[in-house]
């Protein structure tokens, strides 16, 4: 039998539309148990390439023989050789085009909605990463927020939709993904926008985001007044848009809450991350659809893949935000702290323009799960 290849959007599809899907993944144990491609009708083993030099045989019990199997590894070398030995023996097979590498940085679109004068807004989800990022569009205009690494994306959906993207933002400083922001609006001559006390040591020119803009996008207002809010950072900015949507950064998940260490400093942050949570987004209506820039688990994904709940239905459900003992929370913040980002000192000093890392080591520092959330 021949060997398929399969796309990381074709994997996304499936894991988004709840499809079954069987993986062999043939990276190492380690690797593996950092990050692996997650679904809620995903069947995954582990078994290392190394361990399959010799052949397949060892395996074969544990591999279905009614459905496709799909083999994955880094890159996509090591995939294609243990493929054409499945297909050998037998099994519909196909191997990850661009392996794990791909699919870390895949994005699909997705439309949440409309705006009330014309214009809608789009949600980007990186299912390998955890990313979320947004296109606001209006009257032929568009804004980027929190932006993944790759321009080229972002800037290619907007010129097949016909919008000219005229404002680019970064809600904070990213500390667990290259932002591709400062690259989108050198490409498109956009207005780059990034919150002063995030940016006191960058090295390139910006637009400070503070409490007082109003920046107009075709028809569409983002109000940035009263929503400054730290607590992942000291410059973390929320964004109502609409009066319909909060995009709430690294702040506040649908399942989660955002971690405040990421400069080192969880003790001076967390309180201000209390403040942000229990006093200025009680004050916002509860009718607000959050729009958070990251996902922790893939049960965040709504049917059509997106990830937006209303503020309301995160005030009752969100354990992160009903903890009323300001201690117990500090404790549970404090203490709860997963493992940092990879290379996240490397990646803050690139978003700063400190360090330029080329594109296979800026795709290498990137590799890894989501890890902005304490749960």
């Amino acid at each position: 039998m021949s060997v398929k290849e399969m796309t990381a959007k074709e994997v996304a599809k499936k894991v988004i539309n709840r499809d079954e899907l069987f993986i062999l993944d043939v990276r190492n144990e380690s690797d593996f148990n950092e990050w692996k491609i997650e679904g809620q009708n995903i069947a995954i083993l582990n078994t290392p390439y190394f361990d399959l030099l010799e052949g397949v045989e060892e395996i074969m019990d544990s591999l279905p023989t009614n459905k496709d199997v799909l083999v994955v590894c880094a890159k996509e070398g090591s995939s294609v050789f243990v493929a054409k030995m499945l297909s050998d023996e037998g099994l519909s097979v196909s191997y990850l085009k661009g392996g794990m590498k791909a699919w870390s940085e895949y994005l699909e679109p997705v439309k949440i909605g409309d705006l009330t004068n014309g214009g809608e807004v789009y949600q980007f989800v990186r299912l390998g990463k955890g990313c979320l990022s947004y296109m606001i569009v209006s009257n032929g205009e568009a804004a980027i927020v929190d932006s993944t690494r790759n321009p080229d994306i972002y800037v290619e959906f907007a010129s097949n939709i016909g919008v000219k993207i005229t404002h680019v933002f970064d809600t904070h400083l990213h500390a667990d993904h290259i932002s591709g922001g400062r690259k989108i609006a050198e490409i498109t001559n956009a207005t780059y926008w990034l919150p002063p006390k995030d940016a006191q040591e960058v090295t390139f020119e910006y637009s400070p985001l503070d409490g007082g803009n109003v920046v107009t996008i075709g028809n569409t207002d983002i109000d940035i007044l009263a929503l400054y809010s730290p607590g992942h950072t000291i410059g973390s900015t929320s964004f109502v848009i609409d009066e319909k949507y909060l995009l709430s950064g690294d702040i506040l998940f649908i399942d989660s809450i955002g971690r405040p260490d990421l400069a080192g400093l969880a003790e001076d942050w967390v309180g201000d991350l209390r403040e942000t949570l229990y006093n200025r987004y009680r004050e916002l209506s509860e009718e607000l659809i959050v729009l958070p820039a990251h996902f922790m688990i893939i049960e965040e994904l709504n049917d059509d893949g997106s990830v937006a709940k209303p503020l309301g239905t995160l005030f009752a459900e969100n354990h992160g935000l009903n903890i009323a003992d300001e201690a117990e929370f500090r404790q549970m913040v404090t203490g709860n702290l997963p493992p940092q980002p990879n290379s996240y000192q490397e990646i803050r000093e690139t978003n700063m323009g400190k360090i330029t890392p080329d594109d296979d080591k800026q795709r290498e520092m990137e590799i890894g799960p989501n890890r902005c959330a304490v749960r």
